[in-house]
This record gives structure tokens, sequence and C-alpha cells, in this order.
């Protein structure tokens, strides 16, 4: 199938409204012959005359008066929609699609909206609470963040925050029945809640650094959620030890809800 050339109906547009082969050429910035033969060759592709010429004078025919009608507005509504477009670039607007873990939507993004958007009140945000590794193209997602270790591979990363500290937390009441591990390795011997991560269908293996020892522990327990906030519900009501952010664990630990075990790590 042959791609339409638009520019001889531009022409003829032209011509019909400015009813003069002078002032459409000079606006289309070619020459009067040019036009002329642009727009014989459209007449006859069509096998219809668009317009009629006289000496001091040019007009559409009644099917040049047709094709003016319904060509022209169609026109007309692609000039303005990409007008509409170039006022995007001096006046930010749309959605900004974005996937992130929990605590990085609560404690980076958050913040960060509540002084952008009132100053770009045309644009919409959307995220999406996820701790897989996202194809941020194939999701259509404009944007993802999560922390440093889980990236997926040949992914671009831009730091957007200091590191984030871990604690590893459990109810006064789970600590009345067990005695608080002195090192990540004892982490076995107690009920641990665990995320799944859905990517690789995964349970997270807990992070410890300590100097410069690093180490990893595959924890076990009766609970296993997708959700960091579902970890620190069932941390609360004494049902085993969570590994949370720092700053999501601290408002408890003050009010001596949490406690907190292996602090120097």
């Amino acid at each position: 199938m042959r791609h339409p050339n638009f520019d001889d109906l531009l022409a003829f547009l032209a011509v019909a409204r400015e009813r003069s082969f002078t002032k459409a050429a000079a606006k289309l910035g070619i020459s009067q012959s040019a036009l002329s033969h642009t727009i014989r060759a459209r007449e006859e592709r069509l096998g219809l005359r668009l317009l009629t010429r006289t000496t001091r004078s040019v007009s559409p025919t009644e099917v040049g008066e047709r094709l003016l009608a319904s060509v022209g507005q169609r026109f007309e509504e692609i000039e303005a929609e990409l007008e509409a477009l170039s006022e995007l670039r001096d006046k930010p607007a749309g959605t900004i699609r974005i996937t992130a873990t929990e605590n990085a939507a609560e404690t980076i993004l958050l913040p960060q909206l509540a002084k952008f958007l009132p100053r770009y009140p045309d644009i919409k945000v959307e995220i999406a609470v996820d701790y897989g590794l996202t194809d941020i193209v194939a999701q259509r997602y404009d944007a993802g963040v999560r922390n440093g270790e889980q990236l997926a591979k040949d992914m671009i990363a831009v730091r957007i925050s200091p590191d984030m500290r871990m604690a590893v937390v459990g109810a006064p009441s789970y600590f009345a029945k067990t005695v608080p591990p002195n090192n990540p390795q004892e982490l076995t011997d107690h009920n641990c809640i665990n995320l799944r991560l859905p990517t690789h269908g995964g349970l997270y293996a807990w992070e410890f650094e300590k100097g410069k020892r690093e180490l990893k522990v595959r924890v076990d327990g009766q609970l296993v959620f997708n959700s960091a906030h579902q970890i620190l519900c069932a941390a609360l009501a004494g049902l085993g030890l969570a590994y949370l952010p720092e700053n999501t664990a601290q408002p408890y630990l003050a009010q001596g809800l949490l406690q907190r075990v292996l602090e120097d790590w």
C-alpha cells in the first residue's frame, strides 16, 4: 500500500482558502508554477477538477468545496493538536509513572512530591509499590526506585538518597519467650518474618555489615509476606523478628513497641 502524500492536499487547501495562487504560493514558500503543477497533478490522479481558474480569480468547484469542508477540518484539528503539544515545552504536563518499594515511596518520593506537585498542577504522578525487578520499558514506567543491590542487569541507575540502614526488631512479647541473638548467624534459630521477592520468587536474604566484613543470612520462619507493612504489623504482634528500614522501625522503637537487636551490625 502506498503511503499518502499530503503535500498536494495542503497545497489545494491553501489555494482554496486564499482564492489565489499568488497568496497561497507565498504562504507555502514555493513558486506559483510549482504550486500550479502540484494542484494539476492531484486533479489528474483524482480524475476530477478541484479548482475553477480564470485570469482574475480562483475558486473551488463543487468537488473542491466538498474536499475543503471535509479534509480542511481534519487538518485544522491536526494543526491545533500539534500546537497544543508544542505548549508542553513551556508548561510541563502529563502523567509520570514510577514503580518503587514502600519505603522509597514513603520516605523519598512523597516528601519531594509534596514540594513538586503544587508547582506543576498539570502533572500527575502514579506510584506503584513493587519489590520486583520491574521492566520499566515493557510496563511503561518512567522510572523505578530500588535498593542499590536490587538492580536488573544493564539498568542505568542514579543515586537519589544516602545509604539506607536496616534494623532487626521484635516485639517485647517475642523476646519474653526467647533469648535475643548475639550475632547474625544466630538468626537461624529464630522465627523470622521473610520478604518474598516477586521477580525471582525467592526470599530476601538479610544483609549485614561490620567494618569490612559483609554477610547475608538466609533466615526461616512461619510467615512470609511481599509487603514491608505487613512484616511490620506481624512484628508488632510478636510473631517474629523483622528486618526493616531503620527509619520505618524508629517510631515504634521510641514507643517501646519494638526492641532492636544486632544494632552494631
